[in-house]
């Protein structure tokens, strides 16, 4: 409120004015050339036509594809500076023809060209800073390998070159009003190659090879995120919000110079690397202390290992030794830190009476920070925590017949239909516009596609999408003297087409229909041979439902499993930033206008809609990642990752629900078996509790998960019966949730987590916060 009122100073003023004669600049971002961002480009210009704002098109040459000659036409040109490069036609920008013209914007495609030897600016970068500066808008286009700070990471994951001259400045997108990532599946680029015959060698270049399109598609999502990321934690500080937002993690490695030391970097690195997070590494020590020859020789090898693994190391002095949980805490709310990484404790249980847990004294002073003991494997292990190889399991004879029944399964899965959805951050971002775009584009291919289900809010431009395609007429449904609608299943599979589109997948049926949820019935049709296009919102994924109420303060109540998304042939983001989300929500383009500030000032406030955007691009990220690591173990061979097994331990508290989807993920993230487990100590439950006991049963088997009861004796056996499980299944980490006893009570009956930590040294120990982001 106070920067609200405060008197702006003299170059503040100056400032603002200057920018009020200054264009705006949007990128679109792709990760590779043939992802469709001269089209977007394009499809842009129109819509701002349509609009009534004086577009013009500049820097290419004549459209070759039919796609983009038919969204060029109508568009006017200024025709581009030709000329040549060892044999290789260049087109220029023709700056004074543009400035001549005056358009208000200005599209141009190929943000990384360099122009000819003697044009007045050498980069088209300069040309459109010129623009800008003539208070001209513009649109551009360029691929996440054609930044400078990027370049060099693309060339090390793809093992391609990338040409020195077509890079532009690492703060390029910095200088962006908008920036949008046009997210583009592996297999549409290598389709939409095939088909075109202008560049035939283009396909030979090692970054179109599949896994390369899976690494820089990577790439180009995580580096939108962490801009993303940056974005919310300036909103945040400016609205004064404390504490983690929900959207990512920051892992925070409690180090000592010790020989365990680097074990516990590399633990913490493994955990932010699959989590798309930040990894900082801190070492408290006492002020009097002097480090010792070895100590030294430690400090040196974590600080090489915390730069090579691109962390952040500080050392931080303490004034007393017992303040180190304090100072820990307060280092950890500082910098934002979700999860905090530590090892085992050498205390004994009369020591951690005496003296107190430093465990113990964390979770006491904050609620919304994991902790994550790791194991105490050197005896048993040496000094690896997590072995990356294993010996490859026992193959099956390739000789041997299949039985009947895994014969129907293979054929079942010949005969399935193909699976594409597209996510969102938020409603209105476009799914249903492109999904229904995507679909008259096969259709004018000749493929039989259909709108089994079609939801379009009264949204003209999605309206008007639909064209041609044929719509299946909703099944009416009686319930309660009314008469309701929803989409007919049978009808669709009776009228057999080859594609169907079908909007919203994680909508609840009406009562009364044959399913409880429309990807209930999406199965159904892709267990027919019909493949499905669909969308949904980031919000939807079950696993993530704690973390959008934590974001947002909204339970969303209609979720989608996880494997659904995985199972997916193919997931595409649709991205937007939040600011454009907004503008079309205030147009009236999302919800009716009667409904427009009630939502901006709700779901649709600007920090919600940066932090879902956010965690809708490391989802799919995360997704790429694993279809790329599925797609290695198809192809390559010779032994994988270590099997990991979670074991997750839930009670009738509220945060077991919070418990078993941060056991899933993490299990999803390390390709791991996982158990959900319960005891009961008493001989019968009451019926309120027989209900919360089916809910989280429900929950694990919806996740993937093995939900298993156990039955012990009295309260004291509890524990052992856990511990003995555990054992008997190999486990390699145990989720647990905060205990709700008292220090006294911990005291006097002992505490569950520290006696856990002691009965299971071997394995890695998450203590899951009361309020945390559910991200692994």
């Amino acid at each position: 409120m106070v920067e609200q009122f405060r008197r702006k100073s003299p170059e503040e003023i100056l400032q603002s004015i200057s920018r009020m004669h200054r264009g705006r600049l949007k990128i679109i971002l792709g990760a590779v050339s043939g992802a469709g961002k001269t089209y977007h480009l394009l499809m842009e210009g129109q819509s701002l036509k349509r609009k009534g704002i004086d577009v013009v098109v500049a820097g290419s040459g004549e459209a070759t594809h039919p796609k983009l000659a038919q969204k060029r036409e109508g568009l006017e040109q200024i025709e581009p500076i030709n000329w040549h490069s060892l044999g290789e036609a260049r087109h220029d920008l023709d700056v004074a023809a543009i400035i001549e013209r005056d358009p208000e914007v200005v599209l141009v495609d190929g943000l990384a060209h360099r122009n000819r030897p003697d044009a007045p600016r050498p980069t088209r970068l300069e040309d459109v800073q010129f623009l800008l500066n003539n208070n001209i808008s513009v649109i551009a286009t360029v691929n996440i390998y054609e930044l400078a700070g990027m370049k060099e990471m693309a060339e090390r994951l793809t093992k391609a070159e990338v040409r020195i001259d077509q890079c532009v400045p690492e703060d390029t997108l910095a200088m962006a009003d908008e920036v949008k990532l046009l997210d583009v599946t592996p297999e549409a680029i290598l389709k939409r190659l095939q088909e075109d015959d202008s560049n035939p060698t283009r396909t030979q270049h090692p970054l179109f090879r599949r896994d390369n399109l899976h690494m820089l598609r990577e790439l180009a999502l995580r580096f939108v995120a962490t801009g993303v990321n940056e974005d919310l934690e300036d909103y945040r500080e400016k609205h004064g919000m404390v504490g983690a937002s929900g959207a990512t993690e920051r892992v925070l490695v409690s180090a000592q110079y010790h020989w365990n030391g680097s074990i516990l970097v590399r633990r913490g690195q493994q955990v932010a690397k699959r989590l798309g997070g930040e990894l900082l590494v801190v070492c408290f020590l006492p002020l009097s202390k002097k480090l010792t020859k070895e100590e030294a020789t430690f400090k040196r090898s974590i600080g090489k290992l915390v730069d090579k693994v691109g962390g952040t190391f500080e050392e931080q002095m303490l004034a007393r030794e017992k303040d180190v949980a304090n100072e820990l805490v307060a280092y950890a709310m500082e910098n934002n830190v979700t999860r905090i990484v530590m090892g085992q404790s050498k205390r004994t249980r009369w020591d951690e009476i005496w003296y107190g847990s430093i465990v113990h004294k964390i979770l006491r002073q904050t609620k919304n920070i994991d902790i994550l003991i790791v194991a105490d494997r050197s005896e048993r292990d040496g000094e690896r925590v997590m072995p990356t190889k294993r010996e490859q399991a026992v193959t099956v004879n390739p000789y041997r017949r299949l039985s009947d029944e895994e014969m129907q399964q293979e054929i079942g899965k010949i005969k399935r239909g193909t699976l594409k959805v597209y996510v969102g951050a938020a409603p209105g971002v476009g799914k249903t516009y492109t999904m229904l775009r995507e679909g008259n584009e096969l259709a004018e291919n000749g493929i039989d596609v259909v709108i089994g289900l079609l939801e379009t809010h009264g949204r003209k431009e999605t309206i008007e999408q639909v064209g041609g395609l044929p719509l299946i007429p909703r099944k009416r449904i009686p319930y309660k003297n009314v008469t309701l609608e929803e989409m007919d299943t049978d009808e669709i599979i009776r009228r057999n087409p080859e594609v169907v589109l079908v909007d919203e997948l994680a909508h609840t049926n009406v009562p009364g229909s044959a399913y409880e949820k429309r990807y209930h019935d999406v199965e159904k049709i892709l267990a027919a041979g019909i493949s499905v296009i669909s969308t949904m919102n980031i919000q939807h994924l079950e696993s993530l439902n704690d973390s959008v109420e934590q974001i947002t303060g909204i339970r969303v109540r209609e979720t989608v499993p996880d494997h659904i998304l995985h199972q997916a042939d193919e997931v595409e983001l649709i991205d937007i930033s939040p600011k454009a989300l907004r503008q079309r929500m205030r147009e009236g383009n999302i919800y009716a206008m009667e409904k427009v500030e009630q939502s901006l000032t709700n779901f649709f406030k600007t920090g919600n809609l940066i932090a879902l955007r956010e965690l809708a691009l490391r989802e799919v990220a995360d997704d790429v990642d694993e279809r790329l690591e599925a797609w290695e173990r198809r192809t390559l061979r010779g032994p994988w990752r270590q099997q990991e097994v979670i074991f997750v331990c839930v009670n009738l508290r509220a945060d077991s629900e919070r418990l078993i989807r941060r056991g899933f993920r993490i299990a999803y993230r390390l390709k791991a078996s996982w158990h959900v487990a319960y005891v009961q100590d008493h001989p019968s439950l009451t019926e309120e509790e027989e209900t919360q006991l089916a809910k989280l049963k429900v929950l694990t088997e919806r996740l993937g998960g093995r939900f298993e009861r156990y039955e012990a004796p009295s309260r004291r056996k509890v524990f052992t019966k856990l511990v003995w499980h555990m054992n008997e299944k190999g486990t390699t980490q145990v989720v647990i949730g905060q205990s709700a006893r008292t220090r006294w009570k911990e005291i006097l009956e002992g505490s569950v987590i520290q006696r856990l930590l002691r009965e299971v040294r071997h394995m890695d120990v998450l203590v899951v916060a009361d309020h945390a982001p559910d991200m692994m």
